[in-house]
């Protein structure tokens, strides 16, 4: 979204009612300026001169010359036109990680998902998802035409349903008048879909194997806008639809053969309209040690695999990213971690996992692609590991394109995949 990020501050102390927080001796109000650095973390009291960058053309020419050596695509993590645009502005080749649910929160469509959730029917939830359609295609819509044919890789709806249910009685009650359910219900519903550890719970795949109608109506949306963009602005376009943390082949083969029906029903409507060949891939996302131990059976219902580094170092190492923030620059002061897990690849660990999936999967399936989707795919150390290891591409947010373009080509220099670049500068 352009905006960077500082994440896990335990010592900050927010206070809605006061609309402030506090950190140490300072106090901040609703409406002083803070100045954030997502580079270092550092929070900087006050409004701190900025500058947009501007692609020069020394930087032009630089990146001509990185190009013409990188054997590993660079992709960008990106969920609206806004952010594709201004990821193609920085040289990515197409999307590797597009977050539905990003879309589901934009404030004209919160309260229909909202509805959709707590529906206690499949009838129920048909009527709402029939209403999100439409937004959903016209998200898909925007995304395929600002990529202009470049691979767009989708994940279906990832998150746990509680997150989209508003927490504080106010807000709740606000919710239930909107809606037409009676405060006491809504309450019920968001009690019940409470829970201990969301990260492992009723989230991803298990949505999908639940509720197949919410996959279903996403994958519709999918390819009736690829359809018809192919059919109104003939474009070429191939959709690669992300099925998120499979664990078991079983649940990759369930949900997918149902979204694979979904798909060719909507390719079947579109052939009378002149749509006669549409090509689309169905694929996982790695980010389950177990998923990465079994990807040889796993590869047999899955044409692309894309690691999910950020969900596979929490799972691997048994750390919330959320909460690590309070201990972490223990391990690293005392040197047990040399850097931060989640800022650059684990290579002797989650690495490690990667390889192997890399490995079985490719056994099952030769022509199996392969990338990365985790923040680190925008970190130098951990795309010249990708590169290393025989990936296809790595994603990464839009800011960040250069710097893996960059440190793809120093990666091929320095380990080419083939006899030598095909030029050298």
């Amino acid at each position: 979204m352009g905006k960077c990020c500082v994440a896990g501050c335990s010592a900050l102390k927010v206070s809605n009612e006061r609309r402030e927080f506090i950190v140490g001796p300072h106090t901040i109000r609703e409406g002083d300026f803070i100045t954030l650095d997502g580079g270092t973390g550092e929070v900087i009291r006050g409004e701190v001169a900025t500058i947009a960058p501007a692609m020069n053309k020394d930087f032009k020419e630089l990146m001509t010359w990185v190009d013409e050596i990188r054997e590993l695509r660079v992709r960008t993590n990106a969920d609206t036109p806004n952010d594709s645009r201004v990821a193609r502005g920085f040289g990515a080749e197409g999307i590797g990680l597009c977050r539905t649910e990003h879309m589901f929160f934009d404030a004209e469509r919160i309260d229909v998902v909202r509805e959709m959730i707590l529906s206690d029917t499949k009838s129920g939830r048909e009527r709402a998802l029939a209403k999100i359609l439409p937004m959903q295609k016209e998200d898909f819509k925007g995304l395929f035409r600002e990529m202009k044919g470049l691979p767009v890789t989708i994940r279906l709806l990832d998150p746990p349903l509680h997150e989209f249910i508003p927490q504080k009685p106010g807000e709740l009650e606000a919710l239930a008048e909107r809606i037409g359910v009676s405060f006491d219900r809504l309450k019920r519903k968001a009690e019940m879909l409470h829970e201990f550890n969301p990260m492992l719970g009723h989230r991803g795949v298990r949505l999908g194997i639940s509720y197949p109608e919410i996959f279903k109506t996403q994958v519709r949306a999918i390819m009736e806008a690829a359809c018809e963009l192919m059919r109104d602005e003939k474009f070429t376009i191939v959709p690669e639809i992300m099925i998120p943390l499979v664990g078991d082949w079983k649940e990759l083969k369930y949900v997918g053969d149902y979204c694979r029906d979904e798909a060719d029903k909507v390719i079947a409507s579109f052939k009378a309209q002149g749509v006669k060949k549409v090509v689309y891939q169905i694929g996982t996302m790695i980010e389950l040690p177990r998923a990465a131990l079994t990807a040889a059976e796993i590869a047999k219902y899955g044409e692309f695999f894309s690691f999910g580094t950020n969900d596979l170092t929490q799972t691997t190492y048994g750390l919330s990213r959320d909460d690590a923030g309070m201990f972490l620059k223990d391990y690293l002061d005392s040197k047990i971690y040399e850097r931060d897990p989640f800022a650059a690849l684990d290579q002797t660990g989650v690495g490690r996992l990667m390889e192997l999936a890399i490995a079985e999967g490719k056994l099952t399936r030769p022509d199996l692609k392969v990338g990365i989707c985790g923040e680190h795919g925008g970190d130098p150390s951990s795309v010249e590991f990708c590169h290393r290891i025989g990936l296809d591409y790595v994603s990464c947010s839009p800011f960040r394109v250069p710097i893996a373009r960059l440190a793809a080509a120093q990666a091929t220099i320095q380990w080419p995949r083939k006899a030598k670049p095909s030029k050298k500068r």
